[in-house]
């Protein structure tokens, strides 16, 4: 099949392989988010999605808003049998949904209809789920509304990140991704309507819900840490300062909610239940480090508290 592939961001990248390298498929444009300034030299830097695609010698479209007509005319000509989209990070209007043949085929984080949003991944960890997955299903104009070609699952394990289990996700739902397009090409898979039960949404994560509640408890400030790791990064004030907070663990040590402990064995934060052991900090305009060492070099005060 004729393939225009939508995605962006790093977690695209295994699907747009596999996808090149299909004697199937014949990738012949890509579509990513204009490049943007990144990094403290802000230089203009390509999406993980059109440096792949520039490498491979592949038309990379870089509209503003996919309603262009420059860019609707262009797809057109095309003439793609089939666009799959991972990650993309635009909404696609009717008018670009009806171009190809057999429609646009979206790769999302999650066993739909459970975490339709921005952040599956996050708010699966966050919640607490045991089990998730990669759900390959037909775009159409809701938000992750559209019937599903196929699922692979996932356990969620108990150290697990957002970028650990999105990693595992991207290689695993590429693998999906690839075979509903098969499917589709031979005529031998049809899609599925999604349920009207365990409707859930993951909206997207703000830098101000990142930050750390401690009169929770210590297994729900556990989640919460690795469901926004690496991004946007948890964070918590202490004393004055701003820190961003690695995984944590918890400990079987019992301080009050916010209450700080810097002892031999390791720092402490207290929360609702137990306290939790920080092991990286990141403070404001710093590199990561090892928790306790700056705690220790920070000599904090005896009633500093973390907020």
């Amino acid at each position: 099949m004729r393939i225009v592939f939508a995605g962006t961001p790093e977690p695209a990248v295994p699907s747009l392989e596999r996808l090149i390298r299909s004697p199937r498929h014949d990738v012949v444009a890509v579509i990513t988010r204009p490049d943007a300034v990144a990094g403290r030299g802000r230089k203009v830097v390509r999406s993980p999605i059109g440096e792949l695609a520039d490498s491979n010698g592949i038309e990379v479209l870089t509209p503003e808003r996919p309603s262009e007509p420059e860019f609707l005319a262009r797809l057109a000509d095309l003439a793609p049998d089939c666009a799959p989209v991972v990650a993309y990070g635009a909404l696609l209007p009717q008018k670009v949904l009806d171009i190809p043949a057999h429609g646009w085929v979206n790769l999302h984080f999650s066993l739909l209809p459970a975490w339709r949003g921005a952040a599956p991944v996050q708010a699966a960890i966050g919640a607490g789920d045991d089990m998730t997955g990669a759900s390959a299903f037909r775009l159409e104009a809701g938000m992750d509304t559209g019937p599903v070609y196929g699922v692979v699952t996932e356990g969620i394990r108990d150290t697990d990140t957002a970028g650990d289990l999105l990693g595992r996700l991207a290689d695993s739902g590429a693998v999906l991704l690839e075979s509903v397009l098969d499917g589709i090409e031979d005529g031998a898979i049809s899609a599925v309507p999604q349920s009207a039960d365990g409707v859930s949404h993951a909206p997207k994560v703000t830098v101000e819900a990142a930050r750390i509640r401690w009169d929770r408890t210590a297994a729900v400030v556990d989640r919460h840490v690795r469901s926004v790791t690496p991004a946007p990064g948890a964070w918590t004030t202490i004393g004055d300062l701003r820190v961003k907070v690695g995984p944590v663990t918890p400990t079987e040590e019992r301080l009050e909610p916010g209450e700080i402990s810097v002892t031999r064995s390791g720092f402490l934060i207290g929360t609702s239940t137990v306290a939790v052991r920080l092991d990286r900090i990141q403070p404001q305009g710093k590199k990561q480090m090892a928790a306790l060492d700056w705690a220790r070099g920070a000599r904090l005060d005896a009633e500093v508290r973390a907020q």
